[in-house]
């Protein structure tokens, strides 16, 4: 853990790693001028679509197009959460419709959300009060398979084995 909570290490495909390029990163958003210049350059059409997002170490929301694996929005390094988003036009503003921490890259926990809703304070965007789709990872100690554990079902999918009831998708965390 750091000083503004945990940090998740991708843990996802090798392959998809060895593919981000140095420089590469989603979209940094920290301000809410840099939303506004962000938003305005999407289509009627991308904004049908949840982004993927990113919090960054610094804290700073990351934006890339829907089909943008979680690893390549982060340039490769390790972030506070990771999820998809999405956003609506209400009145004259923008306001955050959904957001999820459905990242199988990053396996980020439900708690990772106040460093989400921390993000989204600075750029100034209505916010739901929590993740509005969570998503509950755990690695089974027995066969070391991610899961998704649903409705409250902690039982690996991949051997039958009893999944712990905490976060522990990275092993080094």
């Amino acid at each position: 853990m750091n000083a503004r909570g945990r940090s998740y290490r991708y843990v996802g495909p090798v392959e998809l790693k060895a593919a981000v390029r140095p420089g590469e990163g989603g979209r940094r958003i920290g301000s809410a001028a840099d939303f506004g210049g962000w938003i305005v350059e999407q289509s009627a059409a991308e904004l049908t679509e949840p982004f993927t997002f990113v919090i960054d170490m610094d804290g700073v929301l990351r934006l890339a197009p829907r089909r943008s694996e979680h690893v390549a929005c982060a340039g490769g390094d390790m972030v506070l959460s990771a999820g998809e988003i999405s956003f609506m036009r209400e009145a004259d503003r923008c306001t955050v419709s959904e957001v999820s921490n459905q990242s199988t890259g990053y396996c980020p926990d439900v708690n990772s959300w106040a460093e989400v809703a921390q993000a989204l304070d600075a750029v100034e965007l209505r916010r739901p009060s929590g993740f509005t789709h969570e998503v509950v990872f755990r690695r089974c100690p027995d066969c070391q398979e991610h899961n998704i554990v649903g409705e409250g079902d902690f039982i690996c999918v991949f051997c039958g084995s009893d999944l712990p009831a905490t976060w522990n998708v990275d092993p080094t965390a």
